[in-house]
């Protein structure tokens, strides 16, 4: 059994999208991938998303709350949004007193209109049903304020045809996915304007953007 069955409900097709169950578990196994970097990696991240003391910063897919834990002493408030309840309060259990954590869905965002001036998204859009993707995006454009801020970061598979295999059967299908190809161009079609994309250290990629 691949990790990724052992950690979420991700279904046999990639495209189909799951929720991570087990935060505990998840945490353990993040650590041990990253081979001790992990908070060396989510800190590129997070200075990747260039915060702004007083930003109200909407994390979406924030699974057990470390990101936005890295943001919170750079930013006024963070509000971590994931689908899972049991993700939802283990971020709360660790939750700095300037973040709020809230069991919802990308695609379904449950707040206000230009509600924030950061919205970031790290390792969750694959998680998302394929058909869902184009509207989370829109989403978070319909939740910034004009002139906020877009960070998305993805996996990014290596390039070797065996260490690609090997990531595909520790994390099932829903790892073995292209970030290009996973985000095609859902951003720009979303109304943003991209101001930068690249790669980080741990195989993850990045898009920078901003709502005009």
């Amino acid at each position: 059994m691949g990790l990724g069955k052992l950690l979420h409900s991700h279904r046999e097709h990639a495209d189909e999208g799951g929720v991570i169950e087990r935060p505990r578990a998840y945490e353990v196994v993040a650590e041990l991938a990253y081979l001790g970097g992990r908070r060396a990696a989510f800190t590129r991240l997070a200075a990747a998303a260039r915060p702004r003391p007083g930003d109200r910063v909407l994390d979406v897919g924030c699974g057990t709350g470390y990101l936005s834990r890295i943001l919170s002493p750079v930013s006024g408030h963070v509000t971590g949004l994931d689908p899972s309840p049991a993700m939802i309060a283990h971020a709360t259990e660790r939750a700095p007193s300037n973040c709020t954590y809230v069991v919802g869905e990308g695609q379904d965002l449950p707040f206000p209109d230009g509600s924030f001036d950061l919205v970031v998204s790290s390792l969750a859009m694959h998680h998302m049903p394929r058909e869902a993707r184009p509207e989370a995006l829109r989403q978070m454009f319909r939740v910034l304020r004009p002139g906020g801020r877009l960070l998305i970061a993805e996996f990014s598979p290596p390039s070797g045809h065996l260490a690609r295999r090997l990531v595909g059967l520790l994390t099932g299908p829903a790892m073995r996915h292209d970030p290009h190809e996973l985000l095609g161009s859902m951003i720009p079609d979303a109304g943003f304007q991209v101001t930068d994309e690249g790669r980080l250290p741990h195989l993850m990629y990045y898009v920078r953007a901003t709502r005009p």
